[in-house]
């Protein structure tokens, strides 16, 4: 067995998973958007193919900014076609991985949204993917990470408790049910 097929490589869901119909039952696009403003610049970190990236693209408007960011090419590839339908100009779609976001300056992004992002990478990259958000955050910037639980994550309960360590947490939760809830935090660099 060789090398390349023993690694663990980044988790790609189909894309009917990321935006649906029923994923609108249980969650808003625009759940995200009580973190930003008009004129801000948001870097949306595993966006898929947009399911949170248009609604934060409305809010900051077009003085703003999203970086749509994900691994998966398809799902970029759908993100841009909604959003030239949709007429939004400020959206720059990257295929890439969060462990190097080289094209964002250094204390450029106000929010980063890595919602379930971690829990899909394979683990060596998940500390290159911390720094490089902690590299694109203004230092009055915030950032809201998730991780799933179970057979769906790469992180564990350490390892989570480890990349929390590395910011100030604001705020915090699913922990109580262990079983029912993803592990999230709203987060922000040491800087402030």
């Amino acid at each position: 067995m060789s090398a390349q097929s023993e690694e663990k490589r980044d988790k790609h869901f189909p894309l009917f998973a990321h935006d649906n119909v029923f994923r609108r039952l249980f969650s808003s696009p625009s759940k995200y958007c009580c973190y930003v403003a008009e004129g801000q610049v948001v870097a949306d970190l595993g966006c898929g193919p947009g399911f949170y990236t248009l609604a934060l693209a409305e809010c900051v408007g077009t003085k703003g900014r999203v970086y749509a960011v994900d691994s998966d090419e398809k799902a970029i590839q759908a993100l841009e076609k909604k959003a030239n339908q949709r007429g939004y100009h400020n959206i720059e779609e990257h295929t890439s991985s969060a462990s190097d976001l080289n094209f964002i300056k250094d204390g450029l992004v106000d929010f980063v949204l890595a919602n379930g992002l971690l829990c899909s990478m394979a683990p060596q990259y998940h500390e290159p993917a911390v720094n490089e958000m902690k590299r694109i955050l203004k230092p009055t910037g915030i950032a809201y990470l998730s991780v799933a639980r179970g057979f769906f994550s790469y992180v564990s309960r350490t390892e989570w408790e480890e990349i929390l360590r590395g910011f100030r947490i604001d705020r915090r939760g699913g922990d109580s049910f262990p079983w029912l809830a993803d592990r999230w935090a709203v987060v922000s660099t040491n800087q402030r």
